[in-house]
């Protein structure tokens, strides 16, 4: 189906899609400064006051589940750097209609909070790692993490959070020689590797399409290095092309939002720190729940905001590319 015919489509039918994964990043700050999710210079973080607090952000995960919502990620910044994010996940994952609970990290605090994680109802995560040498690390990051990392990795294991999938940016002229080491890693220690190509998101991200690796490209990487087996996505899965990697325990995910438009069937929302509702990651289009909230709108009122957001997908089947727009809010901002 082309571009054309998956636009028609979504707008005859509005059983085009279930949206029911909500992502809720918690705060803009993070312990790293990867070049292409933080602004280089001087940071303007939003000020304790301008973030939902944990009340808020619980009111609208309940309002959330009576839309449909199942599944909830919690993302950054870095989300292991807000104090408190323990209870926050106890409740989540305690209140009724709510599926599960997830949550990415850079993996620098996983080692010391991974007990406490799993201690609260998390029981899978997502790690963004998108080196394995450790100079290239630094250098990316702007920070001297990478052994921290991988013992985060190790101790999430160990406390029975399963699967760990780690989640790899690829970048021309950067990281895109590591594919095959990444699989090799993968297989050697049973482990999920997604493969994510590199989006124009924000405006300081110094994005260059000549530095996209597509997964098509990547693909082919892959299968050098042994037989790919396609793995059949699940209802609450997220966009990812998942494939075994021969007979090993190894699974590689391929997220292509620039060379394989997938918002046709995109399922989720995005909520932002300071709580804006977001209908596509790659648009600056946002519905406001902080201020009614404050204002005291109750659940009927906020219940008709989400909707509102979910129907705002309903036209958004391409990912503002071909268009020559650009979102501009950065991704430290947005919830990765």
């Amino acid at each position: 189906m082309n571009f054309k015919e998956q636009l028609l489509a979504e707008q005859h039918s509005h059983c085009f899609r279930d949206v029911n994964y909500l992502r809720i990043s918690i705060t803009d700050r993070c312990n790293q400064r990867c070049t292409y999710c933080m602004p280089h210079g001087d940071i303007r973080l939003f000020k304790h006051t301008e973030i939902l607090s944990y009340e808020e952000i619980l009111t609208v995960v309940a309002a959330s589940v009576k839309c449909g919502f199942r599944k909830f990620r919690i993302t950054g910044g870095e989300p292991l750097v807000r104090k408190g994010i323990c209870n926050l996940i106890d409740k989540m994952t305690h209140l009724a209609g709510v599926d599960e609970v997830v949550l990415t990290t850079n993996g620098v605090l996983l080692e010391e909070m991974a007990a406490a994680l799993y201690a609260a109802g998390i029981r899978r995560l997502n790690v963004s790692l998108d080196t394995l040498n450790p100079l290239k690390f630094r250098k990316i990051t702007k920070r001297d993490h990478f052994r921290q990392v991988l013992r985060g990795i190790e101790k999430a294991r160990r406390v029975g959070l399963t699967p760990v999938k780690v989640n790899v940016v690829v970048i021309r002229g950067v990281n895109h020689d590591e594919v095959a080491d990444f699989a090799n890693w993968a297989i050697r220690e049973a482990l999920t590797v997604r493969f994510i190509e590199f989006m124009p998101i924000g405006s300081h991200n110094q994005w260059d399409a000549r530095q996209v690796v597509s997964i098509d490209e990547i693909r082919q990487c892959l299968e050098k290095v042994t037989v790919l087996q396609p793995i059949e996505r699940g209802m609450l899965d997220g966009p990812a092309e998942r494939f075994q990697l021969g007979t090993t325990q190894a699974e590689i995910g391929l997220i292509g939002a620039v060379s394989h438009h997938f918002c046709h069937s995109c399922n989720r929302l995005r909520l932002t720190p300071e709580g804006k509702l977001r209908p596509c990651l790659l648009r600056d289009e946002e519905f406001d729940v902080k201020i009614p909230l404050r204002g005291g709108c109750g659940e009927a009122a906020l219940i008709g905001l989400i909707q509102k957001a979910v129907g705002a997908k309903m036209g958004h089947c391409d990912p503002a590319l071909s268009s020559g727009q650009r979102a501009q809010r950065g991704m430290s901002r947005i919830g990765g």
